[in-house]
């Protein structure tokens, strides 16, 4: 019988070429169908690439479109995200270049940083080896934490006990009511969101924000910092 290979393994294979995976049907179909599977994410397809005269153009037909291909195709997105692998099978037989969605806020939130920051963090929070979920990077430079739902609700007043105000940290919060691309999505021309730090059977117990706050904050306070002595 031939082997299946699951999610962890063909994004761990795709990461170790260096190259970004090409955004085929049947790729996206299985990796959707396998969160929602193994890792008991809802998912929901959304816009995708169409190419013409050359150029790529997401499939919503906006000229300005900031997030070409990687975006929900309706505002009805919340009602349709399933997880349901049949579902997930179905609605990618239909649409099988729409990029894969994950609501936000109901098996997970995210805490979603700049990339240079998220970097640092990543490397002190495994030198003080404390509990991490997965962590993907995006084309525009930013690093998203998954993290146990109500993250939301706790950071303010977590970020204030460290003696930062939450508006002068570039750190948000993503929980219910948002939704992030998932890998290998592709955004437009920019390139492909790509896993950090891959799901496994290691990392499906999430951390609760409060575990992680300290080293984010930190890590987003030292960027800021560096960003103002840049700018002057």
């Amino acid at each position: 019988m031939e082997e299946t290979i699951g999610v962890e393994e063909s994004i761990e294979a795709a990461g170790a070429t260096g190259q970004i995976p090409r955004q085929r049907g049947g790729q996206l179909l299985d990796h959707a169908v396998r969160y929602a599977e193994e890792r008991h994410w809802d998912v929901f397809p959304g816009t995708w690439l169409e190419a013409a005269d050359g150029k790529e153009h997401c499939s919503c037909g906006a000229a300005d479109c900031e997030r070409p291909g990687a975006h929900a195709a309706g505002p009805d997105w919340a009602s349709q995200a399933t997880g349901s692998a049949t579902a997930a099978r179905r609605m990618w037989g239909k649409h099988p270049k729409a990029s894969i969605l994950l609501p936000t806020g109901r098996t997970f939130d995210v805490l979603d940083l700049p990339e240079s920051a998220g970097f640092l963090a990543l490397a002190r929070l495994e030198r003080m080896e404390l509990p991490l979920g997965p962590v993907c990077c995006t084309p525009d430079r930013r690093m998203l934490f998954f993290v146990l739902p109500g993250a939301t609700a706790k950071v303010p007043d977590l970020v204030r006990g460290l003696g930062w105000a939450p508006s002068a940290l570039d750190l948000i919060t993503r929980g219910e009511g948002h939704y992030v691309a998932a890998p290998p999505t592709r955004v437009g021309g920019r390139g492909a969101v790509q896993w950090v730090r891959r799901p496994t059977e290691t990392n499906r117990w999430l951390p609760d924000a409060e575990e992680l706050i300290n080293p984010l904050a930190y890590a987003c306070g030292r960027d800021a910092a560096e960003a103002r002595a840049r700018g002057n």
